[in-house]
Order: C-alpha cells, then structure tokens, then sequence
C-alpha cells in the first residue's frame, strides 16, 4: 500500500499537469481548457505520470541525494511522459489537431512546475532539518580515519537529515576518534545507550577484515527496528561504483564495474534518442546546407566515415562532415590534423572551428553507437597506441562515447600531440564516469552550446 507521502506526492504531480496545462491554453489560445483531443492528450499525459514516473525513483526517497540529479530526472521522465502521448495522438491519426505552439507551452510550464515544487518541497524539508527536526539519528562504528571522514560527512551536510549521536571505537589502543559525540569503547554500554535514545541507524564503518565484529553487530540488532548500514572503507581496491548489487539473486559489491547502473543507463539511452531525433530535425536546413558546401569544397564523399570503439569495445563507423581533401594513408597509420593543416578546405576549417562537423553523429546516437555526452571516441590507432601507456585508459569503454563530454567542455579538445594532453583528457574522462548525473549530462549539453562551440585548440 502506498504510503499517505507518496499519494500527496502523485495528486501533486498530477495536478500539475493539469494546471500547465490550463496555462499553456490561456497563453496560446486566451481561454484555460480546450475541449476535443485536448481533453484526451491531457488525460494520456497524466495516466502516463502515474505510470513512468515510479520507474524513475521520482518517490523514492532522497534524504541526502543531489537535488540537481532529482531535478534531471523528473526532466527526463517528464520528457518521456510526453513522448508517449504524442506517440498514442499518432496511432490515433490525431496528433494534427493539436496545437504544437500550445505543446510546448505545456511541455515547458508543467516540467518546471514539477521540478520547482520538488526542489522546493527539499529545500522545505532541508531547512526543517538543519533545524533539528525529522532527523534520523546515528550511531557510527569504526575506527580511524576512515571512521572520522563518516563522521565528519554527516557534520557537514545539515540538511541530510542525518546526525551522529554516538559512536563506538572498535579499537581503543590504536587512536581515539575526533568526535564530537558521545564516543564509546565498552560494548555494552554502547548497546544500553543505543536502545535508550531512539537511535534510528547504526553504521559499520569498518574495513573488510572486521567480519566478526560485523557480525556480531547485526546479530545484536537483526531483531530491532534499527537500519543496520555497512560502509566499508574501499577507496584503495574500488574503481567507479562500490555499491551492493543483485547479482542473478545473489548480492555483490562492485570493485571494478561500470559506474553507471543498468536503469541509468536505460534512461540515458532513452534521453540521447529523443534529444538526437529533435536535433537532427530541427538542423535538417542546416544539415542539407553543409552537406552542399562540402561537396562543392573538393572532390570527395559529403561524409567521412573511419571505425571507433564504443561501450565494451565494440567497433562501429563513426560520421562526421568531411573537413579534409580526399587522400590515403599508410595502412595502420593515422596523422591527427595540426595547425594550418594543409588537408583541411577552407569549409572544413569552420566546420572543425564551430564543432559543426560533429553533427552527422546524431545518427550514430540514433543507431545506438553513441551517447550526446560521454567520453570522446578515438582512433584505432589511437586507442591502440594509449591503452598501453595511459593509466585508466581502458575505462572510457565502459560506457557509450559520446558527442561532447567533460574533458571537451574543459578545453580538452583538438590534437593531443603530447601524452599529457591524453592524461588530462582521460582525468576528466574518468571523473564524468565516477560522478555521472543527468544533471551533470545537461550542463555539458548547455556549456558546449554556448561555449564550446568555438575553442582556440579546435582546428
């Protein structure tokens, strides 16, 4: 049964798609409803909320979650929401009768309405929290500086909703803790003052090789209403996602493993397609007017076309906009394009210059080969030649390369003609892996939009 929050929170959202809606109508056509179709695509949008929305974790909890990743995601299923009704309104030949000014009217008012309510619902909740109330309280076991940094975290995010009331340190003769709470070194005081004081959550901040003190932990509280929360010290042998995982029904902790989960990936995915169908039918004038300045810069084919490495490493044919004058290379052999490069024609210069070139791989998002944002594809050659020598290099394959990314947007961008520009590249690459958000995905699409679409290194 749904809890009373999560009704509230469904009404809500519903009600908003109503009122952006109305707004939408009083804007386009001087009169809140519109009867007809109207009335049906309104209905399908709020039908498909209640049913999309669950699937994005939109009701879920997120005590001490990024609120610009919650705000990306009700972005996203909002999105999805709306592709879903424009795709019935066309299965029943009726997609024409709506006003596509008025859709995006609503498509716009209703996804900040609802990414507004809920970010100011959290910022409701955080300052009620910081306050002092609807906390659950905690208590840490551990010790050492690992012990300290959980510690010292929940001090300094207030409005988590999380404070440490206690904590026991599980090896007295190596240090004391820096805790500012009362600390513990007898066991069954420890456990006397956790039943006494509505404690909510204890935490095992231990290393691997405390498993009997684990479980003696769980075995004292397996039969109490206290979370019982394992938080291992994995920084030194973990890459990407240290997380619990279901493993064909058996659990597991990532050490080494794709940073982004199967669900987020399916939701990038679903994102990347939309957002690739919408670009490259808005820009078909544009597409078709570089596609005729290319063929008339020199003989050759509109487009270039040379293999890359995607996800897992699997290859496929990558498009750009042809920039250079038709020649051959040596077989296993790749010249990166340089300065004043005599290859390059002169509309091939602006399009390297604007980033415009790139555009043809929207198709290759479409396909499924590519993500708008991810990690840069290379050359074989190139892949080759710096999987051997740059450390993490390997990585970039774990996820779909992308259009734009983290290292391009900052300045990461053109011939990397010394290894550290490979290792700078692949730093911020590897940083976008381990903190991956659609928010974060969003603010790469808008800064190469307005920034990075001229860079003094592009060439």
């Amino acid at each position: 049964m749904l809890k009373l929050e999560g009704l509230l929170a469904r009404a809500l959202d519903v009600t908003l798609v109503l009122a952006g809606a109305a707004l939408a109508s009083q804007i386009r056509f001087d009169e809140a409803t519109q009867g007809g179709f109207y009335e049906v695509f309104i209905a399908l949008a709020a039908a498909f909320t209640l049913a999309l929305f669950p699937a994005f974790g939109i009701y879920a909890s997120w005590r001490d979650r990024s609120k610009l990743g919650l705000a990306g995601q009700i972005a996203l299923a909002w999105l999805l929401v709306q592709l879903c009704g424009v795709m019935v309104m066309f299965s029943m030949h009726r997609a024409d009768l709506i006003s596509r000014l008025w859709f995006t009217y609503w498509t716009a008012t209703t996804g900040g309405l609802l990414i507004l309510s809920r970010l100011a619902t959290h910022l409701v909740l955080g300052h009620v929290r910081s306050a002092g109330m609807n906390l659950h309280h905690v208590a840490v076991v551990g010790s050492g500086a690992h012990c300290d940094a959980v510690i010292r975290r929940v001090a300094s995010s207030p409005a988590s909703g999380f404070r440490v009331a206690a904590a026991f340190n599980v090896a007295p003769g190596v240090g004391g803790l820096n805790a500012k709470v009362p600390t513990f070194e007898d066991r069954a005081a420890f456990h006397r003052y956790l039943r006494t004081q509505q404690i909510h959550e204890l935490w095992l901040a231990l290393p691997l090789s405390q498993e009997p003190a684990i479980l003696d932990f769980v075995r004292e509280y397996r039969d109490e209403l206290i979370n019982i929360r394992f938080m291992p010290d994995l920084r030194s042998v973990a890459l990407f996602d240290a997380g619990m995982i279901d493993l064909i029904g058996m659990h597991a902790i990532n050490l080494v493993a794709s940073p982004i989960s199967p669900n987020a990936l399916m939701q990038k995915d679903i994102f990347d397609r939309l957002f690739a169908a919408v670009v490259l039918l808005g820009l078909a004038p544009l597409l078709l007017a570089i596609a005729v300045a290319v063929k008339l810069s020199s003989r050759g084919p509109v487009l270039f076309k040379q293999k890359r490495k995607g996800a897992d490493g699997r290859v496929f044919t990558i498009y750009k906009f042809r920039s250079m004058r038709a020649h051959t290379e040596a077989a296993g052999v790749l010249t990166q394009a340089t300065r004043n490069d005599p290859r390059i024609t002169r509309v091939g210069a602006f399009l390297r210059r604007t980033s415009l070139d790139e555009l043809p791989q929207f198709f290759n998002v479409l396909r499924g080969d590519m993500s708008v944002v991810g990690p840069r594809p290379h050359a074989l050659e190139h892949d080759d030649q710096y999987q051997k020598i740059v450390a993490g290099y390997i990585h970039r394959y774990r996820i779909k390369p992308g259009i734009t990314g983290w290292a391009q947007v900052n300045g990461y961008r053109g011939e990397t003609d010394r290894i550290e520009k490979m290792e700078g590249r692949i730093a911020y690459d590897l940083y976008y892996l381990s903190n991956w958000s659609f928010a974060l995905d969003l603010r790469i699409i808008a800064a190469t939009i307005f920034k990075g679409l001229r860079q003094s290194n592009a060439y």
